[in-house]
């Protein structure tokens, strides 16, 4: 649907820029366009290729793990039908440890495991478990110590300050964890 949508307001543009004779700035648009993409996805290369290397160091030096060890009271409590040394915690920890780490692309395959993790231990396979659930809705507020990908945008975009948004960041997404969280907990009580 979303991709019918998407079409449609670019034949819908073109159509308006064609008939506004605009057609070549339409035209320039794009390519313009096409050259920052392209500029953009070296930076985030870079700094992708930068991160997950410290990932796989911090995991080889153990930090991964300690880290986890460190979140297994907390998700305990935020997941209480998982079982303590169940596969589903450690997916879930290195998802909750990549997204802190402001990495939402290392924490995608991440919570893809975890979800895959929840579902076996899932009952009832056509709908969601309250761990599932919960997991979800923890996720999307994504509590972030630092946004690594806005600042290399911002840099990118040669912004005069490009960490200034780290602060913000941190107050906002500890905002929406904790929301989220209350949230959780309190459909899991009415449930």
């Amino acid at each position: 649907m979303l991709n019918y949508l998407w079409g449609a307001m670019i034949f819908i543009g073109i159509l308006v820029a064609a008939f506004t004779g605009r057609l070549a700035e339409v035209t320039n648009g794009a390519v313009d366009s096409a050259k920052e993409a392209v500029a953009i996805s070296v930076t985030m290369l870079g700094v992708m290729s930068m991160w997950t290397g410290i990932i796989r160091i911090g995991e080889k030096a153990g930090l991964m793990q300690a880290m986890t060890k460190k979140l297994r009271p907390f998700l305990k409590w935020l997941f209480p039908d998982v079982p303590e040394e169940h596969k589903a915690m450690d997916r879930i920890a290195e998802n909750v440890i990549a997204n802190f780490l402001g990495l939402g692309w290392a924490a995608t395959p991440a919570g893809l495991m975890a979800m895959k993790e929840l579902q076996s231990l899932n009952e009832h396979k056509d709908r969601a478990s309250r761990a599932m659930c919960m997991f979800m809705i923890f996720n999307m507020s994504s509590l972030q110590l630092v946004s690594i990908n806005i600042v290399a945008y911002r840099m990118q975009y040669n912004s005069a300050d490009p960490s200034e948004i780290i602060g913000p960041g941190m107050i906002t997404t500890l905002v929406s964890t904790a929301a989220a969280i209350a949230f959780g907990k309190i459909m899991e009580a009415i449930e």
